[in-house]
């Protein structure tokens, strides 16, 4: 199995739940705030790790108790972060204020984010030895990725390597014009609704379907949280229904969808059964609070798959 390099950031998660309200001057209690891991580059690699995919993470994080212990966790799982670049600033820190319904509302600070992929780095030598798959986890989440990303993909693209991009929320309201030039040199594609939205001007998902592949993206995967996934392939749209769990937390589910998806692909599974792997191994990601936490491995996911209710349409 020939492994993915991931791109984007890394991040501390400060994690509060649950936030009713917020009200200037006063005092909340809340029933949990927990540190773990955040980012869409960290939590889509470390995804795969746990599923048994090679990957390799390049990224960005702080000479920093923080950095430090975020490159620990990342190891431990099996992601191989010798690529991974530390340097004297704050490592990327996101505060997640997350609902009963498991809605969250991030405040970020980038940090060190600010630093990263100035320059684009060569893809090639030992940072794509053994790689079959170049991801970009969130073009619109690190200033250099909006400048280099599509560079960056068309090398890979170049170098025979399958290429996937997952879009972000676009705090600059740039959207499309940052996004095209990356479509042409993308096999697939994540985006969620109200990226969807932002992006093409329509919720309508066949039509947005080919406003992407008119500005030459392939494969389109777009999340769509509770009701699953729809996937258009080949001029298609199938929607696969998510998986009933009880809700906690919904951050971080898209990345590890993606990282699911992508580690399906890895091992030959065709696009509805990536789809409908990776709706599952989400499902148990938002079962449990915190980005990461509630991810299980390959075979823990298949057995829970066999048992599991699809939700109901509608």
């Amino acid at each position: 199995m020939r492994g993915v390099l991931c791109l984007g950031n890394i991040v501390f998660d400060v994690l509060v739940r649950p936030v009713t309200e917020l009200r200037w001057n006063t005092t909340s209690w809340v029933d949990s705030i927990r540190h773990t891991m955040g980012g869409n580059g960290a939590n889509t690699a470390y995804a795969l790790a746990v599923l048994g995919t090679p990957v390799r993470l390049l990224g960005w994080v702080g000479t920093d108790a923080a950095g430090a212990a975020l490159l620990e966790r990342l190891s431990r799982a099996g992601v191989e972060t010798d690529f991974v670049r530390r340097v004297n600033a704050p490592t990327a820190t996101t505060v997640s204020l997350v609902n009963e319904q498991g809605d969250r509302f991030l405040l970020h600070a980038p940090g060190v984010s600010l630093e990263a992929f100035r320059e684009p780095p060569e893809l090639a030598g030992p940072l794509v030895r053994g790689i079959g798959h170049v991801h970009l986890a969130n073009l619109f989440a690190i200033p250099g990725l909006r400048r280099h990303g599509p560079a960056m993909l068309r090398w890979a693209r170049q170098a025979g390597l399958r290429t996937s991009l997952d879009t972000g929320w676009d705090q600059h309201d740039r959207w499309m014009r940052d996004l095209e030039p990356a479509l042409p040199w993308s096999d697939l594609v994540f985006v969620n609704r109200e990226e969807t939205l932002a992006l093409t001007g329509t919720a309508d998902l066949p039509e947005a379907a080919r406003a992407f592949t008119a500005r030459g993206a392939r494969t389109i995967v777009f999340k769509l949280g509770a009701e699953g996934c729809a996937l258009w392939h080949d001029g298609r749209l199938v929607r696969v229904p998510a998986f009933e769990v009880p809700v906690a937390d919904t951050t971080g589910a898209g990345d590890c969808f993606a990282g699911a998806f992508l580690a399906a692909l890895a091992r030959g599974l065709r696009w509805e059964e990536a789809a409908r792997f990776a709706n599952a191994a989400a499902a148990l990601t938002v079962a449990e609070l915190g980005a990461t936490e509630g991810l299980r491995s390959w075979d823990e996911v298949q057995r829970w798959m066999r048992t599991a209710r699809p939700r109901a349409a509608g």
